[in-house]
């Protein structure tokens, strides 16, 4: 028969000193700062950039003001390590931004739709004029 050994707690202490560390890593683990939110504020920067080519500006367009707004407030946010805050307001500020270029593209679509009704009411008015002459 093999002997064995009776099976030995480990003392006390070493039961605390096992929980404070692993506590200890935990909070350690849950305390770290979050990574740069660079990829938000990047295409922030590039909805912003986007709108400024379609010139969403020459237009009052208080999207895009917010979006410039939220995007300073951001770089803020970041140059105070608030990088769940940064991030937050970089997306809030692509939003904006996408938001004001899409309001831009309806109001030039329904521009363009008007002019060309316009144009075929023109047009069916000279018809019938010129209907009604023969």
């Amino acid at each position: 028969m093999i002997p064995t050994t009776p099976f030995r707690r480990p003392p006390r202490a070493t039961l605390v000193a096992s929980a404070v560390l692993g506590g200890t890593f935990l909070l350690a683990a849950c305390a770290s700062t979050p990574p740069e939110p660079t990829l938000s504020m990047h295409a922030a920067e590039q909805a912003i950039a986007v709108a400024d080519t379609s010139r969403v500006a020459d237009t009052s367009s208080p999207e895009l003001a917010e979006a410039r707004t939220k995007l300073d407030s951001a770089r803020v946010a970041l140059s105070h390590r608030q990088m769940i805050e940064a991030d937050q307001l970089a997306k809030e500020s692509r939003a904006d931004a996408e938001l004001a270029s899409a309001r831009f593209a309806q109001a030039r679509a329904r521009a363009v739709n008007d002019e060309i009704e316009h144009s075929t009411q023109t047009l069916a008015q000279e018809m019938q004029r010129n209907a009604g002459a023969r």
